[in-house]
């Protein structure tokens, strides 16, 4: 029997969610450096203490383990390379948001389906040194995967926003009100620091990616409350983690019933520019894990 990887990106306690029993761990190294961690391997154990077969779970806390690495810092080439070596078809990314709208409260998910890419630090492409490719990116989610995870809130009880459009900032330090009131003008639904690039690197890896975005504070736009500050979001965040594990134990066996193949499977095939005779070895070789289904 095949068995299924699914990521898990997040914090580094994500790994220890109830009901996941961890088998082992795994260090990658990649041609972009290495990942922000070991991955951790586990299964979901089932009501009566067994493991649900066919699958394993790869958590990879995106900022290390003690939270080392600084949104710019992150290394999310070398993070999802990691997890695409490991053979990870679907990724579900756990992450802290600030709420730009009113309806949008402390607690409640919001699954993402759009990005604003306001980051000039990142390397979000693994093309780049004689091979060139060009990814898709009009819905930069995996829609499958988002509606697994909003059937999943749906049927939990979690309060759920089934859309939202994403700012994702630099930082590390959190927005001017300026810039709150801006991203809110254009429509916007969250602000956070992490998201787009991994979603970025996912779609050429044909990692079918999603994103439970957990809303723990209202940026700074808010002004008959508090501004956002590191102690308030972790305060909301603690308790926005019993959420986010449930949901996460509760969509794996609807991936597992997925029938056919993933969703993002054979998405890159022509989207590579480069003619494979004008390719240099050695990326190719690099690249192999992304493109060598395609180029031998």
């Amino acid at each position: 029997m095949s068995v299924i990887r699914i990521g898990v990106l997040g914090g580094s306690g994500l790994y220890k969610m109830e009901g996941v029993k961890i088998i082992g761990e795994e260090a990658v190294t990649t041609p972009f450096g290495e990942p922000s961690d070991k991955f951790m391997i586990g299964q979901l154990l089932t009501e009566g203490g067994g493991v649900l077969e066919g699958c394993e779970l790869v958590f990879l806390p995106r900022h290390g383990v003690g939270h080392r690495f600084s949104p710019s810092e992150v290394n999310y080439r070398a993070n999802i390379f990691g997890m695409k070596k490991l053979g990870v078809n679907w990724c579900i990314a756990v992450s802290a948001v600030g709420s730009l709208k009113l309806e949008i409260e402390r607690g409640n998910v919001v699954l993402v389906d759009q990005f604003i890419d306001k980051t000039y630090k990142r390397e979000s492409t693994f093309f780049g040194n004689g091979v060139v490719g060009h990814a898709g990116f009009g819905d930069p989610v995996c829609g499958t995967l988002k509606n697994y995870l909003a059937d999943s809130c749906d049927e939990l009880g979690v309060t759920v926003h089934k859309t939202g459009t994403y700012v994702n900032m630099e930082g590390p330090q959190f927005s001017t009100r300026a810039e709150s009131e801006l991203h809110r003008s254009w429509g916007a639904s969250v602000i956070g620091m992490t998201a787009a690039a991994e979603a970025k690197l996912c779609r050429e890896a044909e990692i079918s990616y999603a994103v439970l975005a957990m809303a723990t504070d209202y940026d700074c736009w808010k002004t008959d409350e508090e501004d956002v500050s590191v102690a308030a979001v972790v305060a909301t965040l603690t308790k926005n983690v019993a959420n986010a594990t449930k949901v996460v134990a509760h969509v794996i066996p609807k991936i597992i019933a997925h029938a056919g193949d993933h969703p993002m499977k054979g998405f890159m095939a022509s989207s590579v520019m480069t003619a494979p005779d004008a390719m240099p070895d050695a990326t190719k070789a690099a690249l192999e894990p992304i493109i060598g289904q395609y180029y031998k």
